[in-house]
């Protein structure tokens, strides 16, 4: 159940407020739409019941705000926009990784690509997904964690008719298990159609709050529809005789609307009159029916793989489709492909009530059997807080597409050209020939693939909506900044040795030897290289998931050789009147608990290495960059 009490969003200068003073409920086994012109404030309405914008109000999700909720995956399911992950991954892929984020079993992923039909699609990337499959996607990734509610922001819009038909009758089958639904939506037909309650709004204030048969009688006309090979006619039929029964005796004005083809949707009568109609003047009717807004294709996309769907949940295509409509106003039946005038009763005297019968903008409607969908439901006992969750989400984050590994290829390749380049011209330093860092470059090859890493670590994470719960809860943000600082760290320090190593090795064979000998503080030499390259990927990594941005991650790697070191370096070069000389042995001498003999030159290199203009910029801007996203975190700033 969701609770919205006063939600209203943050001033901006000189506007009025996205959301003012919205009080709304979705409660459990109901579905409920938000409905609103575009601009209305629904999207932002979202945001501030997921606590992705700042503003004021609360949010309840079964009577706990969303910090307070353990495993926000598990207790709500986000689809927000149409990018349901990033295009190189498989759509299976896509799905165990953030599986691993919600902290259930692999093995989830192939059940709701099951649900929402691409199993045949699993490994399909899903950068040639279509609309359609990317809304199923999405729909796969909100239902992994088996919440007990489904938050959804324009779920159908631009969709066919088929999927849109699929897309309601999933979400009648999710609030049938007990789920509560919420969706939004600026077709009023299609929320009469769908939900059993309609929250109004305008201008983000509340217009009004209505069960979804109050709703119809009051935003929407009823109306007659119909289906006949001779629509035209009949639609002259039923304009001359409205014409003359409004002249004659005053009758309501009835208005008929050619839908195209052979339908017809006739408004101010009844199924009665429009039958006797089309008997008197013997026009062959397929189909009439009393709809309040609009009932939807009656042939749904079940599948968007291909496959087959289970014949004993499909009615046959043959079946007789006479069935008896309840509608308001009175009784019509979808009359039968037979030479039958409407009015006579069919020869075959069937009854039985077919699949398709539906009421159009009923409360609750049961789902037809096409449409009919088990959920897969997990364990009732979930496995406990693991903190290997959010590990695993990023090693599979990382490793799942190419393009770590063709930064970091492009890196090696890169370093190892210039290298072989300044030992073949001679007169650079040996540690600048090792690396590959010509004085022209403000970082080496290897340094900056490795900032590029980091900075694509948190630059990609906003594309995955599923994500969108966990955004408000501080621990799990933390966690996995935790994660992600282990996963870049260990991918960072591999790439500045393998980048070391390769460059010897290939000045070995080229030149020989002599070309590659060991400086006499090797030591320090390997572990300033590897303090290098471990900064600048934690700086692209933390900068970019402050500003949410791949670009400005690499430019705050940039930053730090172009503008922070000359800075520090012109303060650094100040004589000082006293030094860190022999702060090892006063350490040493001062700790509780006497550290072996051989750390004390482990702390001379630490120092040495933080002496230098670029240890003190990496080390401050290291600083500042996790202050300012954890201060982000904690004041609940939408990352």
């Amino acid at each position: 159940m969701i609770q919205a009490i006063g939600l209203t969003s943050a001033p901006q200068r000189n506007r009025f407020p996205a959301v003012d003073d919205l009080t709304f409920e979705a409660r459990p086994g109901r579905i409920t739409v938000l409905l609103g012109d575009p601009g209305a404030g629904k999207t932002s309405a979202l945001r501030l019941l997921l606590r992705l914008d700042p503003g004021r109000g609360v949010a309840l999700f079964r009577g706990r705000p969303l910090d307070r909720v353990p495993h926000p995956t598990r207790e709500i399911g986000v689809v927000l926009g149409d990018v349901p992950g990033h295009p190189a991954r498989s759509a299976r892929g896509h799905l165990r990784m953030l599986s691993a984020a919600a902290g259930v079993p692999a093995e989830r992923a192939d059940d709701v690509l099951e649900v929402v039909g691409l199993t045949g699609l699993a490994n399909q990337r899903l950068g040639d997904f279509s609309l359609g499959m990317d809304r199923r996607l999405g729909l796969a990734t909100a239902l992994l964690g088996d919440p007990h509610t489904l938050v959804l922001d324009e779920p159908a819009y631009e969709l066919s008719p088929r999927e849109t038909a699929w897309l309601h009758g999933m979400l009648r089958a999710y609030a049938d298990h007990g789920g509560a639904v919420l969706v939004t939506s600026q077709d009023p037909k299609e929320a009469a159609r769908i939900a059993d309650q309609v929250v109004t709004i305008d201008e983000g204030r509340l217009v009004a709050d209505q069960e979804a048969a109050e709703f119809s009688r009051t935003r929407l006309r009823p109306r007659v529809a119909v289906q006949s090979p001779l629509a035209a006619r009949l639609a002259h039929a039923l304009t001359a005789e409205a014409d003359q029964a409004e002249a004659v005796e005053g009758h309501p004005a009835v208005e008929v609307v050619q839908e195209g083809g052979s339908r017809l949707s006739v408004y101010g009568s009844s199924c009665a009159v429009v039958g006797e109609t089309a008997y008197r003047h013997g026009i062959l009717v397929h189909r009439l029916a009393e709809e309040i807004g609009d009932s939807g294709p009656l042939s749904p996309l079940l599948r968007a793989d291909g496959r087959r769907a289970d014949p004993a949940a499909v009615p046959s295509e043959t079946s007789p489709p006479a069935a008896v409509a309840d509608a308001p106003g009175g009784s019509c039946a979808d009359a039968p492909d037979s030479p039958v005038p409407a009015g006579e009763a069919d020869p075959s005297g069937s009854s039985a009530p077919s699949a398709r019968s539906s009421r159009a903008g009923s409360p609750g409607t049961a789902v037809p059997p096409e449409l009919a969908v088990e959920l897969p439901r997990l364990h009732p006992r979930l496995p406990a807080p693991d903190p290997a969750w959010p590990l695993r989400y990023e090693l599979r984050r990382a490793t799942g597409v190419r393009t770590g590994w063709i930064v970091a290829a492009a890196a090696l390749a890169a370093s190892l050209l210039v290298s072989v380049l300044l030992a073949r011209e001679g007169g650079a330093p040996e540690p600048r020939v090792l690396t590959g860092w010509p004085a022209l470059l403000p970082l080496p090859p290897a340094v900056f693939g490795a900032g590029l890493i980091g900075a694509l670590a948190f630059g990609q994470e906003f594309r995955y909506p599923a994500l969108a719960p966990d955004q408000g809860t501080v621990p799990r943000r933390l966690g996995l900044l935790a994660a992600k600082l282990a996963v870049t760290a260990v991918g960072a320090v591999l790439l500045a040795f393998t980048s070391l190593f390769l460059d010897a090795g290939a000045l070995g064979l080229l030149f020989g030897d002599d070309v590659v000998s060991l400086p006499r503080d090797w030591a320090v030499m390997l572990a300033g290289w590897a303090a290098l390259t471990l900064g600048c990927a934690w700086a692209g990594l933390l900068a970019a998931g402050l500003f949410r941005s791949t670009a400005l991650g690499l430019v705050a790697v940039l930053a730090v050789p172009t503008l922070v070191v000359p800075v520090l370096g012109s303060v650094l070069a100040e004589p000082a009147a006293r030094s860190l000389v022999g702060l090892p042995e006063r350490l040493r001498a001062a700790a509780v608990v006497q550290w072996p003999s051989g750390m004390d030159r482990g702390v001379s290199t630490a120092l040495r290495l933080m002496s230098q203009p670029v240890g003190w910029a990496l080390a401050l801007s290291l600083t500042a960059l996790l202050g300012a996203y954890v201060l982000a975190v904690f004041r609940g700033r939408p990352r």
